[in-house]
């Protein structure tokens, strides 16, 4: 056995752990990406476990979800809410953001840039009326439900700019899940998202393993050295063409006004929709991806007050640091003082 193959393997151990992790790249990992253990179905086994312990605590979640909420996601994978805030309170939070400045970073996929600003303690103080909504119980509950685990969400303001730069075609505007297990994404626009204007589009009810969608995950799998580089890493691509196979209809795309609350399940294919324009869009954005292979809903440390409110800025500075010791690329940039809605 070679050095090099002897200095790649002392990971192996690291590699076998993982499996009862979240993570999803098959490309990092030779054990998750192993044609021979997935054609026996590891990544079936993981897939299955993961979905069935999601349900199960959406099931002791339910209680405090409102019923009509609750079913169009077990139905179809998302919820949209449209005035999800009284008119006074979303037009002060809006202001707020969209008029102030505050530290950005943005990120380049294809022709697109993502500006993001991490809501942390300071725009909390800033903004009282955001703290209240994030606090509240309908928007808790309703989060926690979608992401099967009551551990605190990232939030940021997001601004999505289209067609302002060059670059090859944004690869978010591909179908995929983000991921094997449910996890949430949500959006509190801020902005009215037309129909040209790159709307989120999502497959309704993509996030179930029904037998098609299984059978199509075993196929990926076995065959994933010959996928698409974000599909080898986890988040597999899927051709609009295929969704019949499959027993599913076309995206929905969501061109909503602003103060529409929409939450989805990531597991669900989904994509960013086209424009036929150049566009800025704004929103209030959550993230919540926790490790699937637990019973519980809560016990997060990670949740704990002081900690979970500094998250997304901490996030930044650790990747940053990591970045500079080489072992992690940061993708996402200093962009300096700005207004989010700032083309």
């Amino acid at each position: 056995m070679s050095a090099r193959t002897l200095l790649k393997w002392w990971r192996a151990p690291l590699w076998l752990l993982a499996v009862g992790t979240g993570a999803k790249s098959f490309a990092d990992n030779p054990i998750l990406g192993s044609e021979r253990l997935n054609r026996r179905g590891l990544h079936l086994a993981r897939l299955k476990l993961a979905h069935r312990l999601a349900w199960a605590r959406r099931r002791r979640l339910a209680p405090a979800v409102p019923a009509e909420w609750r079913d169009a996601f077990d139905r179809d994978g998302f919820v949209e809410v449209r005035d999800f805030l009284p008119h006074d309170e979303f037009e002060r939070i809006r202001s707020a953001l969209l008029q102030g400045e505050f530290d950005t970073r943005e990120h380049q996929q294809g022709d697109t840039v993502t500006r993001r600003v991490a809501i942390g303690p300071g725009l909390l103080r800033r903004v009282p009326e955001l703290r209240a909504m994030l606090r509240s119980r309908r928007w808790r509950t309703l989060l926690a439900y979608v992401a099967s685990t009551r551990a605190e969400p990232f939030y940021y303001v997001q601004t999505i700019v289209t067609g302002k730069t060059d670059g090859d075609p944004d690869p978010q505007l591909d179908l995929h899940a983000d991921t094997f297990h449910p996890s949430l994404k949500a959006w509190l626009f801020l902005t009215d998202v037309t129909d040209g204007q790159g709307p989120l589009t999502y497959v309704a009810g993509s996030h179930h393993l029904t037998p098609e969608r299984l059978a199509w995950e075993h196929k990926r799998s076995v065959g994933i050295g010959e996928a698409d580089r974000l599909s080898q890493r986890g988040s597999m691509r899927i051709d609009p063409d295929e969704l019949a196979t499959l027993g599913l209809k076309p995206p929905r795309r969501f061109a909503v006004p602003a103060n529409t609350l929409v939450a989805i399940d990531t597991s669900g294919f989904h994509a960013r929709g086209s424009s036929d324009r150049p566009t800025v869009r704004a929103e209030i954005w959550a993230f919540s991806r926790r490790t699937p292979f637990v019973p519980w809903t809560g016990f997060n440390l990670m949740s704990w007050k002081p900690v979970a409110v500094r998250r997304a800025e901490w996030m930044s500075s650790a990747v940053d640091r990591l970045d500079r010791l080489g072992l992690k690329k940061q993708h996402w940039q200093p962009a300096g003082r700005r207004r989010p809605a700032d083309p």
